[in-house]
């Protein structure tokens, strides 16, 4: 049900719904009844326009499950200043940070994103879950293969 400014209510028929920033803001495609002119006399019509929920109410019985609905894709984790590597746990393994990681060793050499990417595939090496090495590097690992 759309309000109109002086609140008056419309039936309208929803299409889709988005997601219009992260969080809980939504926009609405709708479409409104309308009357439109030919050339033989009137006949009805419907024009589409965006509305948010605020000049919407729900109607009571309809299932909206159905409903068109885009959601904002996940943002993805903030890009890394620089990358380090530093011992694993065990001897002959090597752990990949993010250089702010608290994990990092201290006064290590900072590394480019492609330098990283080469220390991981080496044997024993693994990527940091505590900082976003993991996250970022390890898929781009994968951006290469078939």
């Amino acid at each position: 049900m759309l309000v109109l400014p002086d609140a008056q209510r419309v039936r309208v028929r929803l299409y889709e719904r988005q997601e219009a920033e992260e969080g809980s803001r939504w926009r609405y495609l709708i479409g409104v009844p309308a009357w439109m002119t030919t050339k033989t006399g009137v006949e009805a019509a419907e024009y589409s326009v965006w509305v948010t929920a605020d000049q919407l109410r729900p109607i009571s019985g309809v299932d909206l499950s159905a409903v068109v609905t885009y959601k904002l894709p996940t943002k993805p984790p903030v890009g890394a200043s620089g990358w380090t590597v530093g011992p694993g746990e065990r001897p002959g393994q090597s752990t990949v940070h993010d250089m702010a990681c608290r994990n990092a060793p201290p006064l290590a050499s900072e590394l480019t994103t492609l330098e990283a990417l080469d220390a991981l595939e080496r044997p024993g090496a693994r990527a940091c879950e505590v900082c976003d090495a993991a996250a970022i590097l390890v898929p781009a690992l994968g951006l290469g293969s078939s």
